[in-house]
């Protein structure tokens, strides 16, 4: 008699600002290798860390105060000050900047996984983490250690600590400003080639948005999310994405709906900044091989698109030529954005789609008779495309003689969201049963969290043959 299969999809629409939270420890379902529980000085930076505001604190004081915005990324400046930068010493990191709705994220994994092929030192900065802080701040791809992470915590930390004003109410950044500060500082200190920066929320006055000479910029799918800071349109949150460009700096983006694509047209002709509409990634492939991504799902071939420009733009900006060939150039119809080179990938370029990495987006696991489908969908259209996704890979998975099977959702979601209206949009997923994980924020004990690494490393492994 054979035992019945279970597909589990875990959606958790969650901000980037946030601090860690209980459901967290279920999404660590990671494909990196789980390390040792860290020493008690890790523990305690993480503690002190998790002090600063969580996400929906901050978000909530924003909404309240309703100040002038601008005044934010001068704060934020003024912290880098503190800390022993000038915002001119950011220009040594050779930043690559994305925002977008969509797709920011895996649109970074695929950018930063494409230059590491090319033997470059990567940087990257994204959000939010999946089981522990260090997934925020990576090297060559790789979580910096607990050691490293200790070091500059407490270095940044004091270094605040010791230049706070007594004048002001605020001595110290919050959660999502320590860490841009502390990824500005190990980037810095450990000479990267490169860093890719991930916007947290919006573009225009992101703490990110201090940098003031990125390499490129790169904006993926925008829809309507975080509405309360950025607006209530397509056309406001496009004018708010659209605060990343800088003149004289190219800057691509995928196919938007025509409203929104006016709104970054014209933003970025105000500033004199040189922006493309990247052609599909089936034009790429034209004449030679299709390319294999490391990312599941259709709408991956979108988020791949813009990043093989973001990278190519990149390689040519610091003289590199094994940029791809071009082929023949499709022309730009009047009144609209310049479209981006049609050229062939390189073979490194390909290497660095198929090995993309990006845990807990898309993401199949398989243990025993258990599936893991994993997302982080948070808007209508990001839900639609899971479900396509979804779909698609039980298909691939069905087998004749593999007896019943049984479908569990486990969902979370956070802020301010219209979690029915996401739920509605899995009814085709017909599940079996729903299991709905709360938002509880907590600063575990050391024990605690050793017991948490653990189930961690249980639900991380493989299953041994015994069991």
């Amino acid at each position: 008699m054979s035992r019945a299969r279970c597909h589990a999809l875990f959606l958790a629409a969650v901000s980037p600002r946030g601090a860690t939270t209980r459901v967290a420890v279920r999404r660590g379902l990671s494909a990196w290798p789980v390390l040792q529980e860290p020493d008690m000085e890790y523990q305690d930076a993480v503690r002190t860390l998790n002090t600063l505001q969580t996400n929906a604190n901050y978000l909530e004081m924003v909404k309240r105060k309703r100040g002038d915005p601008q005044t934010q990324l001068e704060a934020m400046k003024l912290y880098l000050v503190r800390s022993g930068l000038q915002v001119e010493d950011l220009d040594q990191l050779n930043i690559i900047h994305i925002t977008g709705t969509k797709g920011k994220g895996s649109t970074c994994a695929f950018t930063e996984r494409i230059l590491r092929s090319y033997g470059l030192k990567t940087g990257f900065f994204s959000s939010p983490h999946l089981v522990q802080v260090r997934e925020r701040i990576r090297i060559n791809g790789q979580p910096i250690s607990s050691e490293l992470f200790t070091k500059h915590f407490w270095r940044l930390y004091h270094r605040l600590e010791e230049t706070k004003d007594d004048s002001s109410c605020v001595s110290m950044p919050g959660y999502f400003r320590f860490l841009t500060l502390m990824a500005f500082h190990v980037f810095l200190q450990e000479k990267v080639d490169l860093a890719v920066l991930e916007v947290g929320i919006g573009g225009a006055y992101d703490c990110t948005n201090i940098i003031r000479k990125p390499v490129v910029c790169g904006i993926t799918s925008l829809g309507i999310d975080h509405t309360g800071l950025l607006g209530d349109t397509m056309e406001k949150i496009a004018w708010q994405k659209g605060g990343i460009f800088k003149s004289g700096v190219p800057a691509f983006t995928v196919l938007q709906p025509d409203e929104p694509l006016a709104v970054l047209r014209d933003r970025a002709q105000q500033i004199s900044c040189p922006l493309y509409l990247c052609p599909p990634l089936q034009a790429l492939e034209e004449g030679g091989p299709p390319l294999t991504l490391g990312l599941e799902g259709e709408h991956q071939r979108s988020n791949a698109a813009l990043a093989l420009q973001v990278a190519r733009c990149w390689l040519q900006q610091k003289g590199y030529q094994d940029a791809g060939e071009l082929k023949a150039s499709r022309p730009s119809l009047p009144g609209q954005l310049p479209l981006a080179p049609v050229f062939q990938p390189t073979p490194r370029m390909q290497q660095g789609l198929r090995h993309t990495e990006w845990p807990g987006r898309t993401q199949l696991l398989r243990r025993g008779p258990l599936t893991w489908y994993l997302d982080g969908a948070h808007t209508t259209s990001s839900m639609q495309a899971c479900v396509r996704w979804f779909r698609q890979a039980l298909h691939r998975c069905e087998r004749p003689d593999s007896g019943s099977e049984v479908r569990v959702l486990l969902f979370n979601s956070t802020g301010d969201r219209d979690s029915a209206a996401l739920l509605k949009l899995l009814q085709p997923c017909q599940f079996d049963y729903a299991i709905f994980c709360p938002n509880l924020a907590e600063m575990a004990s050391t024990d605690n969290a050793a017991l948490r690494q653990r189930a961690v490393t249980e639900l991380s492994e493989p299953p041994s043959p015994q069991s």
